[in-house]
Formats: structure tokens, sequence, C-alpha cells
């Protein structure tokens, strides 16, 4: 355990700028290109109930994505330091509000998105190795949580290489498998009426969109670690622009292939509607399992990686102002990574590996991290009357971008609550309930430090 001496010397190292764009743009894509795009197509065709509406669908959902990243992008420039949106709430003066972002990121979704994806990567390797089950597959999550523990621990550099490597690996093989299956596509089943009995129209758009939400989100992780990004202010509007822009061709590529290949009935009732349309595909035919388990573990690897690496941002930051427990705040003095808070995800995510029923329980703070993103919106309104605020990087009609960000998170907020109402509410109240005390604690050891640090420079 080190003394208070040297525990301070250690938060006075700080973490250095040493990622550009492509690392920054590989940390975005690579987070929101995750495991949910094998399973998300199933969700969209049932809402969506046509070829035309699934296609609609992810275009739209990703063109409603714009106007946030738009706002993630001046903020970013704005505050170029690490954080997110802890830095957004705070900065707005919403203190108590950013502790508690933070607070349910770390006990609630940052260290259960390791043990979930982790986990994943084991099952998808049962596939080629039937052995692997039981015991063996926590084991395995286990080892992977700690080799990128290791690696991001180790240099922010050799990290963000990684990262690079393993997004542009993740993404090739599904931009070719698009350009093949544009050749041997039906257009008839694309051009199909809408399954019987579902909805049709704007009702039926509106179902879709709200099924792609998730598979969109995920970007913002990069401005997490802002305070590393070289060049920030010029360098988070080109990622979280270019992000989107790749991610929603990527998504329209993939659901025209699908709805080409498989009627959109087969799509909507598929477990695995990414392998089913693959196996459409005459050179694939009866390896399509095989083709999206290997597709399945590149892209969950390079969204394990990248959620390891800037999670742990978070509550460092955090630790800096006092609010969260200090050797989160430590910066290792060789390595320049925040080792603490990097150690401390990986054995609470080791934890979670081990008590899956937990990891069920955790999904039901969706409804609170949606009230946070409409909150970090609505800090926009507060920002511009700041006579002190000067973003890098100004967003074009940033009045109704906003509104648009509120009143898509909105939709989904009411549609999350429609069908889990009381976990919702039961989450939130813990989550003040346990929160606020912390809060109000450490807020008054930090008043009484400033207090005694004023005396004794008197």
């Amino acid at each position: 355990m080190m003394d208070n001496n040297e525990n301070q010397a250690s938060v006075k190292v700080e973490l250095k700028r040493k990622l550009g764009l492509g690392a920054a743009l590989a940390v975005a894509v690579g987070t929101t290109v995750g495991s949910g795009i094998f399973s998300s197509i199933a969700e969209v065709a049932g809402a969506s109930g046509s070829a035309v509406m699934l296609i609609v669908s992810f275009v739209v959902g990703g063109l409603i994505m714009i106007p946030q990243n738009l706002l993630y992008a001046e903020l970013a420039s704005a505050y170029p330091e690490d954080g997110g949106q802890y830095i957004w709430l705070r900065e707005a003066g919403w203190r108590p509000i950013a502790f508690l972002n933070g607070w349910v990121a770390f006990w609630a979704t940052d260290p259960s998105t390791c043990s979930v994806m982790s986990l994943a990567i084991a099952n998808y390797l049962a596939f080629f190795i039937p052995g692997l089950k039981g015991i063996i597959l926590p084991i395995i999550a286990t080892i992977l949580i700690l080799i990128f523990t290791y690696l991001h621990l180790r240099s922010v550099e050799a990290g963000a290489k990684f990262q690079s490597f393993i997004t542009s690996l993740k993404l090739i093989p599904f931009f070719v498998l698009i350009g093949i299956g544009l050749f041997v596509m039906k257009e008839r089943l694309i051009a199909a009426p809408a399954t019987a009995g579902t909805a049709t129209g704007i009702t039926a758009l509106l179902a879709g969109v709200s099924a792609t939400t998730w598979s969109y989100d995920g970007s913002i992780g990069v401005c997490y670690m802002t305070g590393e990004v070289k060049d920030p202010k010029k360098t988070m509007p080109k990622v979280m622009i270019s992000s989107i822009l790749i991610v929603l061709v990527l998504y329209a590529g993939l659901s025209t292939i699908a709805s080409g290949l498989l009627p959109i009935e087969t799509l909507a009732s598929s477990d695995a509607p990414i392998a089913a349309a693959f196996g459409q595909i005459p050179i694939i035919g009866s390896g399509a399992g095989a083709v999206t388990a290997i597709l399945a573990i590149l892209v969950i690897t390079g969204s394990l990686s990248s959620a390891t690496m800037y999670q742990p941002r978070l509550e460092y930051a955090m630790a800096k102002d006092g609010l969260f427990f200090k050797r989160f705040a430590e910066v290792h003095p060789k390595w320049n990574t925040p080792s603490f808070a990097l150690l401390a995800q990986a054995a609470y995510a080791i934890v979670l590996v081990f008590a899956s029923d937990i990891n069920n329980l955790l999904g039901y703070f969706t409804f609170v991290c949606l009230v946070k993103n409409m909150l970090v919106f609505c800090t926009m309104f507060v920002h511009h009357k700041k006579a002190d605020y000067k973003p890098g990087w100004a967003c074009p009609q940033w009045q109704l971008m906003t509104i648009l960000a509120i009143g898509a998170n909105g939709i989904l907020l009411v549609s999350t609550f429609l069908w889990a109402p009381m976990p919702g509410i039961i989450c939130g109240i813990l989550a003040i309930a346990t929160g606020l005390p912390v809060y109000y604690y450490w807020e008054s050891k930090n008043k009484k430090r400033k207090l005694e640090n004023k005396e004794a420079a008197l």
C-alpha cells in the first residue's frame, strides 16, 4: 500500500497526448461495431416488416445519430480532457449528476461490458472447439480480460496500434462479403411486400429505427480519451463525423445484402441472421457458420479491446476531482496509463464473469443511461450561455441538432420504459440512493481539504 506522499506524487503524473486520428477513429468505430450487429438485423426485420423498410430503418437510424455525434464533437473540442460525459456535465455546473453518471457507469455498465464480451468470445471459440464448456468458458473469459488489461496497461501506443489493426481486420471481411453479395442477391426479395399482420408506413419506420439505436451507439467511447488525443480540437470532430458515416455505410450494406438473400420472415425469425444470409452466398454455403463465428470473434475482440482501453478514463477523471476513490487517479510513472483504474476494472469484470445472473440485472440500467444521455444533450443550452465557452469546432445549427438528439433519445427512453418500467425505476432509485450519500461525503472531504490548504497558505 502506498503512503499518502507517494500517492500524491503519483496523482501528479498526467496522461499524455499520444493518440492520432487513426487510433482515435479505430476506438470509435471499434466500439460501435460490436456483437449486436449479429442479432440486431433480426430485431429490425421483425419491427419493420419489409425488406425496404429494414434497409431504410438502418439508414435513418444512422442519420439520426449524426446530430448527437456532432454535439459530442463540439463538446470534446471545448473540453479536451479525459472523462467524456462526466466532464461535460460537470462543466455545466451539474456536479452531482456528473458524479452519478460515473457512479452508475463503474458499478453497473462498464466492467460488465468487458465481462459480457469476453464470455461471448469464449462461446464463439466453442464453435471450433466443442470441448469448451462449463467452467472452462469463464476461465477463458478471465484470461481475455487479463490479456487486454495488460496490453492497455503497458502502453497507450501499443494498445492504439492493436486497436487500429483489429478494427481494420474486422471491417474488411464485412465489406468484402457485401461486395460479393451484391452479385448474388435477389431483387425480388427486396421488392416483396410487407409481411402480413406487421406494421406499415411511418409506424413500421419508427419501430425499425428504434430497433437500430443500440447498433449505432458506442462512438462516444473515444470522448473518454480526449485528453490523450493529439490536437483534439481538429481531430475529435473528424473522428465523430467519420465514425458514424463508416458505420452507417456498413450497416446499410449488411441490411441490403441480408434482405436480398433471405425473405424478411426468415430474417426476423432467425437466431443468427448474418450467418443465415451469408449461407446463401455460393462460395460460402455450408461454411457460413464458421465464417460468422470468425467474424464475431474479430468484431467482439475489437470492442473488448476498445472498452478496456477507454472506460477507466472516466473513473480516472472523477478521482482527479476528488469524487472517486483517490487511487483511481494514479498514473503509472513508466507506462503513463491509468494503472489502478485499469486493474480495478479488470478485477470487477472477472467477478462478474462468474456471476452471469448479475449481468442480466445490470442490463436494467438502460433506462438510467438514457436519462443520462438526454441530460448531456440538455447541457448544450447551458454551455452556450457561458462567457468562457469557446469550442474549437462549432456544431452547425446546434440548437436544432440538440433538439433532434434529445428527441431521438426520448423516443427510445419511452420505449424502454414501456417494456421494463419497474426495473428502470428501481435501478434509478438505487443509483441515487447509493450514489448521492457517497457524493456528499467526498464533497465534504474536498471542502475540508481546500479549507486546510487555504489556512496553511496564510
